[in-house]
């Protein structure tokens, strides 16, 4: 068995025996011995395709390994980004189970499609540690867990690099993006976060991963990444689950 398969097998027992148990696949409903079964996964998480090594918004063939004109035209904090699969059904209805429906089964899967997505990039460089998005304190009450935490524990293990829940806080709570007028998201992220006190010295330096289940405009996590540049980081990627495609 791989080092790879092993850590897969690791993060889904800590996850719980139900990964493991005969279930129904939460796309098609057919049985399965994984939340997603091997039909779907094939048909829906296709093999990476041509993306901005930038902001993973998919290119023509021809442009593969090239940052897209978006990029270009305003070079974001962030460095890289690898994203698992596209943001469109039905994979958008397993990201709001595992988001507002308290399906957390379904994180090692995710997170499980993300290592492989991480280490089939080309050019990738891993990074040195993990940071999960965080939540402002009144949605993280109101939720009760971090979907992307829940997602960066997981992978952690599956790729081997170190898990730093609490790296930034962010510690009001803006509007959901989802519910800001897109001209409106870049404003309503700024000053969003903050790095946590004490962990100043980790970061200068350091190449910072940033963990998140959907990036859609990209500003949330441009925001955590330019905080993350101010105090010293040397490079900092995205680590996304879905990214949603332009329309």
């Amino acid at each position: 068995m791989s080092e790879f398969a092993r850590r897969w097998l690791g993060s889904v027992v800590r996850a719980g025996a139900g990964a493991l148990l005969p279930s129904a696949c939460v796309l098609c409903g057919g049985d399965a011995d994984a939340p997603v079964c091997t039909a779907c996964a094939r048909q829906f998480v296709p093999g990476a395709g041509a993306r901005c090594r930038c902001c993973a918004n998919p290119l023509g063939g021809l442009d593969a390994g090239h940052v897209c004109g978006a990029c270009l035209a305003e070079v974001p904090a962030y460095d890289a980004t690898v994203a698992g699969a596209d943001y469109a059904s039905p994979l958008d209805q397993l990201v709001l189970r595992l988001k507002f429906g308290g399906a957390l089964a379904l994180a090692p899967w995710c997170a499980g499609v993300l290592a492989r997505a991480v280490l089939a990039a080309p050019g990738f460089a891993p990074p040195e540690m993990l940071c999960p998005v965080p939540l402002g304190p009144g949605r993280l009450a109101e939720r009760g867990y971090n979907q992307a935490l829940e997602i960066a524990r997981p992978l952690s293990s599956l790729l081997g690099i170190a898990l730093y829940p609490a790296l930034a806080l962010r510690p009001l709570d803006t509007p959901a993006q989802s519910s800001v007028a897109p001209g409106q998201r870049k404003k309503n992220m700024r000053h969003a976060f903050l790095v946590a006190p004490g962990m100043l010295a980790a970061v200068r330096g350091r190449h910072i991963g940033l963990v998140d289940d959907v990036m859609t405009s990209g500003h949330t996590l441009n925001a955590l990444a330019a905080t993350f540049k101010r105090f010293g980081a040397a490079r900092v990627s995205n680590i996304v689950f879905a990214r949603t495609p332009p329309h």
